[in-house]
């Protein structure tokens, strides 16, 4: 990628301000995809219950008219929702419903203006829409200080608040959206075919050698215990920072996210915020490790760890 940018573009000011922005965009995807994604998942179920043909083929007989009713009424309730995407309808208060104002959106500064509370209603609004905020523009910045002035780094900014949203994600719902890692795989495959970023031979062993080990993971825990560990989004999110990082940042990754989520679990379990049943997800661990290799190098981790 030659460097046709200006210089001020790639400083690490103007990166960290960039952040703050992408970061308040983060904090509506982060909210809303899942969202979007239940809708979706209900749209399924719905076409499902009503496909009386298919119910015949896998049943043997007509579907009963009390799962046709169920499907009329399941029909009724989405046709009742209102439209959702990541730009309409307007952010509002969650309370109230109040219309958040242009100046009531600026990133961190109206958070701090309306000392986190909504300015109609006054509830409270969480600390972690600014804490997005200054994540995503800390990481930018550190990307711009790191690399220097090179246009590749608009590129692993990009990486980086891909990783932070899946992160916030799939702590949330433990669900690693395909319209996050699919495209972040496929971008990094890309940007190492076109020279941008890792040699392509790295980048497809390393996306084929994440996809591959956790599936394989997957499938011994689940054959001999007959649970599920892990989801398949964590195979696609490895096998993403194997394309952009390479296969040999792997290990380095799924060690320090295994030991750092082993550790954050047991202290959850003890301190009784982890109800029985449930599970911590893998992915946030996933992608913090992977940030910390993008950003330390990979043979710098591996000698902390003693791998090198």
């Amino acid at each position: 990628m030659s460097s046709v940018l200006p210089d001020w573009l790639l400083h690490p000011a103007t990166l960290a301000l960039t952040g703050l922005a992408i970061g308040s965009f983060l904090n509506v995807v982060i909210h809303r995809l899942p969202a979007m994604l239940e809708r979706d998942w209900w749209r399924d179920a719905l076409h499902q219950v009503s496909d009386n043909d298919s119910y015949r083929r896998v049943f043997g007989s007509a579907a009963p008219e009390a799962l046709l009713r169920s499907g009329a009424s399941l029909q009724t309730a989405i046709g009742s929702l209102q439209p959702l995407s990541l730009a309409r309808p307007a952010s509002r208060c969650p309370s109230c419903g109040h219309r958040i104002r242009a100046y009531e959106n600026i990133p961190l500064l109206s958070w701090i203006a309306l000392r986190g509370r909504c300015s109609s209603c006054h509830a409270r609004i969480s600390a972690r829409y600014p804490l997005v905020e200054l994540s995503c523009a800390a990481l930018f910045a550190a990307i711009g200080w790191r690399m220097g002035a090179q246009p590749q780094v608009w590129l692993w900014c990009a990486f980086s608040a891909a990783l932070l949203a899946l992160a916030w994600i799939d702590w949330d719902t433990t669900v690693l959206p395909d319209a996050i890692t699919l495209p972040l795989l496929w971008g990094g495959l890309l940007c190492a075919g076109l020279g941008w970023t890792i040699p392509p031979v790295t980048a497809i062993a390393g996306a084929t050698a994440g996809y591959l080990s956790l599936w394989a993971v997957y499938w011994f825990f689940k054959l001999a215990t007959g649970k599920e560990g892990m989801g398949y989004g964590d195979f696609k999110l490895l096998a993403a920072m194997g394309a952009w990082l390479g296969w040999q940042a792997l290990l380095p990754i799924v060690l320090g996210a295994s030991v750092i989520g082993a550790v954050v679990g047991i202290a959850m379990k003890l301190g009784g915020a982890l109800r029985e049943g449930r599970y911590v997800p893998f992915g946030p661990f996933l992608a913090g490790a992977g940030l910390v290799v993008m950003l330390a190098g990979t043979s710098a981790v591996q000698a902390w760890i003693g791998l090198s």
